[in-house]
């Protein structure tokens, strides 16, 4: 049995944009992602299992749920996850996400994620930065976010461009200005606006501003334990100095 699976309900379409939402700084990416499914009232069509996840279920209408799950229309696929990610699960995730992906011949990969910022709290309107799997894949961006020229990205999202770039699968990486201990909704919604540029979407972000401090009590708990898991894969070394080379 593989480490991680991904466990298929429905029929899941070829030639999709993926966009991945794993609990990271900020959540920014959990509230990015969880928004657009709902406001494109994308279908659960897979989860994602493993024995490396923590042994609990989401209950949603009272119905048992997998906490790591996969959503779908005719042309996104999101994935979405309600719990932290174990820092030892992290390499093997990655992996399986983008050889999933390119086994049903994926288009493009775009992660989202945050990027912690001290001065978060005087920022009105954060910055969308965006890293690349390969330079031809910059022109997809346009002026939705700015190119990430030197630095360094920790956890799962680094692994996943790493691994989309070693097969030749388009992929962005976006990080957006956040909190760090924090849940930012107004970060995710500067996140759905620039998917909204690459991606040709026009998903509302006014409920994810207007219900901001509704969807921090929310998300709290799992801040709490993605802090943990973040600490143990050493994600403050993204704000170290860049590489001094090349």
């Amino acid at each position: 049995m593989d480490v991680i699976r991904f466990v298929e309900k429905h029929e899941v379409p070829k030639k999709f944009t993926l966009v991945v939402g794993l609990p990271d700084v900020g959540l920014v990416g959990v509230v990015a992602t969880s928004h657009l499914v709902s406001s494109l009232g994308l279908k659960e069509v897979a989860s994602i299992e493993s024995e490396l996840f923590p042994p609990i279920i989401v209950l949603h209408e009272g119905v048992p749920k997998s906490p790591v799950r996969v959503f779908s229309s005719a042309e996104i696929v999101a994935i979405v996850s309600e719990t932290a990610t174990p820092a030892n699960a992290i390499h093997p995730l990655a992996d399986t996400i983008v050889n999933w992906a390119s086994s049903k011949g994926a288009k493009l990969v775009v992660s989202v994620g945050g990027m912690a910022v001290q001065n978060r709290q005087d920022i009105e309107k954060p910055k969308v930065f965006a890293a690349v799997s390969d330079k031809s894949v910059s022109k997809s961006i346009k002026d939705a976010a700015e190119i990430l020229g030197e630095g360094y990205i920790v956890g799962p999202y680094g692994l996943i461009l790493k691994r989309c770039a070693e097969l030749g699968l388009p992929a962005i990486t976006l990080l957006t200005q956040s909190f760090y201990n924090y849940p930012d909704p107004e970060a995710a919604a500067a996140a759905v606006l620039a998917l909204n540029k690459i991606l040709n979407l026009n998903v509302d972000v006014s409920e994810l501003l207007h219900k901001g401090e509704e969807i921090r009590l929310r998300a709290k708990d799992v801040m709490k334990r993605t802090q943990v898991e973040m600490a143990k894969m050493n994600k403050s070394q993204e704000y170290d100095i860049p590489p001094l080379y090349g």
